[in-house]
Parts: C-alpha cells; structure tokens; sequence
C-alpha cells in the first residue's frame, strides 16, 4: 500500500459539507470517486478537518492509502479530469513517514470574509458573509486578541457539539479592512462544532456597536453559548490551510512563521 497526499480547494456553496452523507452532494463523495476511477479500485480519504456545509476551502489536506501505483501528476491531472469545476486538486505527493492528514496537524487555519457595504455582491454571492452596516475592524481585532491562548470556549461551541473538551489553543486572531471587506483570519491547534462562525458572530455584534470591545472576555469567563451571539453564515467561511511538522515535506504555509514557538515544538 502506498499513502499519497493532496492539496485541495473547493468552493463548497453548492456542497452538503465534506463529510459523506447518503443522497447528498459532499466534497468527500466526489472526490472519492475521482480518485477511485483514476485508481481503478475503491479510494477512500482522510481530511484535516471536516468543513460544514456552504464552507469552502482554500487548502484542504487529505491523504489515502492505495495499491494502484500512479505517478503524482496522474492523481493531480487525472482527479481533477473526473471533477467537477467547484473541485480542484492543487498537489500530489507520496507521503512521508507515518504523515496523516488529521492527526500530524500542530494547527489549522481559517479565513472569514465579510462584505461590508450597503449592497449584497451579485457576484460573490456564496463567497463572502454580507454586513450592511458599517464595522470598526480596529475594534474587532482588539476584542479578538482575547480569545488568543488556552482557553475554553465553551461560549464558542455549536449546542450540539460532539468534542469531548470545549479546550482549545488559539494562536493567534487578526481582523483587518481591505476596501469594502473586513477578513478575519484565525489559527488554532484544532477548531470546535462552528467555533469560527461563532467568534464571528460575537466579533460582527462587537464591530457594529451592539457590544463592549470586552465582550469576548466576558464570554470565556461566562462559558455559555446561550449568552453569545448568533452563528455567522457559512458563506464567508474558508479552511485556508493546514500546518504541519517540516519533516512530513508538506509546503510551509505562508502564515506558519506567525506560530508562536510552543507550537511548532513538534516540528
């Protein structure tokens, strides 16, 4: 059996999610029957990180264990020959030592993209999260930088989340304005059920006035998801990537360097 690895991109406006799901239309589906035409045998993938329905990604990890022997250039060409246009497969390479595209990941990154102007786009409408009125992304950042440690964001989870601990690490938050749109990005060693659509939420009330730039404080304190605000859209929503440990061989992410250095203690 050989390991092969994947970059990926997709624009999941038109998906269920990424997770298979019967009679549904799910990245992990059609990429998996890609693949198992190119292989000529059943593939079946692991993913860095399972993204929710409407959510797109701008470098989704996956690896897959195989007996067809393919150069790499045939699972880039050939995979994306059987994809549809809202599928890309960016890379191929055999993996690395014991490399899984889940567990050898020291943090992920998202991206969240806010269009703030009076009027929707007619041309992004499934790529960005609409805000008509105005926001102060000097304010959001600050109230971001909160959130940045260990901490629990229980106040941060979906109701039903599945996780077994609401702990997670965030390495760090940065909210800026480019022309007509405030982006979020963010990093964590791992993410919980809608944690980022939910820090959005909180950061978009916090942006608009409705909140204290200290609001994010007090939630983590409080630790209830009752009190916080309403989950953003999906639409804005991107997985941008994936670190990992050098070794694995993986590109190094253009924000890897922004890690602080206990988290790249595995690398």
């Amino acid at each position: 059996m050989q390991r092969m690895v994947l970059g990926l991109e997709y624009d999941g406006g038109d998906f269920a999610g990424w997770q298979w799901q019967t009679g549904r239309r799910t990245v992990q589906v059609a990429l998996e029957q890609a693949l198992s035409t190119v292989a000529n045998q059943a593939v079946a993938v692991t993913c860095a990180g399972r993204t929710d329905a409407g959510v797109h990604a701008l470098e989704q990890i996956v690896h897959f264990d195989t007996e067809a022997r393919r150069p790499p250039h045939a699972w880039l060409l050939g995979g994306n020959s059987y994809l549809s246009e809202d599928v890309r497969i960016l890379w191929a390479q055999p993996a690395i030592g014991d490399f899984h595209a889940r567990y050898s990941a020291i943090a992920r990154f998202y991206r969240y993209i806010i269009l703030n102007r009076p009027v929707k786009s007619a041309l992004a409408r499934k790529q960005v999260t609409w805000h008509y009125a105005p926001l102060d992304a000097d304010n959001m950042h600050l109230a971001a930088q909160h959130l940045i440690g260990n901490h629990d964001f229980s106040s941060f989870r979906a109701q039903g989340c599945q996780s077994k601990s609401p702990q997670r690490i965030m390495h760090f938050i940065d909210v800026y304005r480019q022309g007509d749109s405030v982006i979020m990005d963010i990093c964590a060693n791992a993410f919980l059920h809608h944690m980022v659509r939910n820090i959005a939420g909180v950061l978009m009330a916090i942006g608009s006035g409705k909140q204290p730039v200290d609001w994010t404080q007090e939630l983590l304190e409080v630790k209830n998801r009752t009190l916080a605000a309403v989950t953003a859209p999906p639409d804005g929503l991107y997985l941008g990537g994936v670190f990992y440990p050098q070794r694995y061989g993986i590109a190094k992410h253009p924000l890897f360097d922004k890690l602080p250095p206990d988290a790249k203690r595995f690398d």
